[in-house]
């Protein structure tokens, strides 16, 4: 087995199991299959690119393509010349397989990030990162696919007219920029909130262990485009390809990988408060409104619980109790107000008095359930009036 293959498929295991451990925290979090949100299914789309890519990469390490070295010609039988297209045809779909991956990465991370309660500004730089990413990936396929190599098929010509069809120098430039650059702002948006946590010191070291390792995504990005530069003849390059994509799957996994080890290692929370249940045997949860932890006013709720995301109240008071065992608990007000006036003239009451006074008193009930289903409120009122004269 080459250097090549035991590495990438180390990998490959050691992604797949993150990314295991975070589907069943997930199912565990959430209490069924059918509750998994997209970037769940990004994810194992994610998987899948990245196992095509992984193969790939494998046949890469034995075949030769179109990229031929100037200062050693070789002369290409027939045979020579059909390997070369098959390799080449290879390196294209390689391409794409890790533009893919890497992408559908940080669709997930982005989307992770936006459920999380956060500032108006945190949530504006989370859509605008997003927006930069999207444009980037196309703009960057439309230039590989359409622009940089025409016709299409001279990316497995051999030899191929245009140099750009085997060595791809404009694109593996136009990769660097727009992956490094949106990988960078990826990573310092949750900054703000690690530096403000006043959560314990070993927990700030998980956390600092996690953007370790996604800085050492974007070093891979960077070592993977130095080695295609300078050694594109070599096989260096295809290493950091396969490390960084690699540890990317794993950077955006960790975080939700941690509700499978509470359950089976009866840890704490990463907050601080217990995996038990309470003293009423029911999970500890609490309803709160988005503005309440953003500081700010919306007329969003939710449901928050110690195991992870909020719930959305669009689920409705059945699924929330379905999946937490917990009821919500329909508040009534009561209003009353009380008045004193003349009492009225005798025409208005036929036991009318010389003097007296009017009294009203008002009372109303105004009742709301959090069942967002119907989003109704209810209110009945009543009024008393008691006449008293002297």
């Amino acid at each position: 087995m080459s250097s090549l293959a035991a590495e990438s498929w180390t990998w490959y295991g050691l992604t797949w199991l993150v990314v295991a451990i975070r589907m069943v925290s997930q199912v565990l979090l959430r209490g069924s299959v059918k509750k998994l949100k997209t970037d769940d299914a990004l994810m194992m789309l994610a998987m899948i690119t990245d196992t095509v890519l992984i193969v790939c990469m494998n046949i890469i390490s034995h075949t030769n393509s179109n990229l031929i070295d100037p200062e050693h010609p070789t002369s290409l039988s027939p045979e020579d010349i059909e390997q070369r297209v098959f390799g080449s045809k290879i390196v294209l779909v390689t391409e794409q397989m890790q533009l893919l991956t890497i992408w559908l990465v940080k669709a997930c991370l982005l989307l992770m990030y936006y459920r999380l309660p956060m500032s108006l500004k945190a949530n504006l730089a989370v859509k605008i990162v997003a927006a930069y990413a999207a444009v980037g990936f196309v703009l960057m396929e439309i230039l590989y696919l359409g622009v940089w190599c025409r016709p299409f098929s001279q990316y497995w010509a051999v030899p191929p007219d245009n140099p750009q069809c085997s060595a791809a120098t404009n694109h593996l430039i136009t990769n660097a920029v727009l992956n490094i650059s949106s990988d960078l702002m990826i990573i310092l948006i949750p900054m703000p909130i690690f530096l403000q946590s006043r959560i314990a010191l070993r927990k700030k070291m998980v956390l600092i262990g996690v953007f370790a390792l996604g800085g050492f995504t974007i070093l891979s990005a960077i070592l993977n485009k130095y080695y295609s530069f300078s050694q594109p003849f070599g096989s260096e390059w295809t290493f950091w390809y396969i490390r960084e994509s690699s540890t990317a799957l794993i950077v955006a996994n960790l975080p939700l990988t941690w509700t499978l080890f509470r359950r089976v290692f009866n840890l704490r929370s990463f907050n601080g408060s217990d995996h038990s249940k309470t003293r009423s045997g029911l999970p500890t949860s609490s309803f709160q409104s988005q503005a309440q932890r953003n500081g700010r006013s919306t007329g969003r709720s939710y449901i928050a619980t110690e195991d992870g995301p909020e719930m959305d109240p669009s689920d409705g008071q059945e699924q929330i109790n379905k999946a937490y065992g917990i009821s919500l608990k329909i508040y009534q007000r009561h209003d009353i107000q009380v008045s004193s006036e003349p009492a009225g003239s005798s025409e208005s009451r036929p036991d009318s008095r010389d003097e007296g006074h009017t009294t009203t008193i008002k009372g109303g009930i105004h009742s709301r359930g959090n069942d967002v289903e119907t989003a109704s409120e209810r209110s009945s009122s009543a009024a008393v009036k008691v006449v008293s004269g002297v």
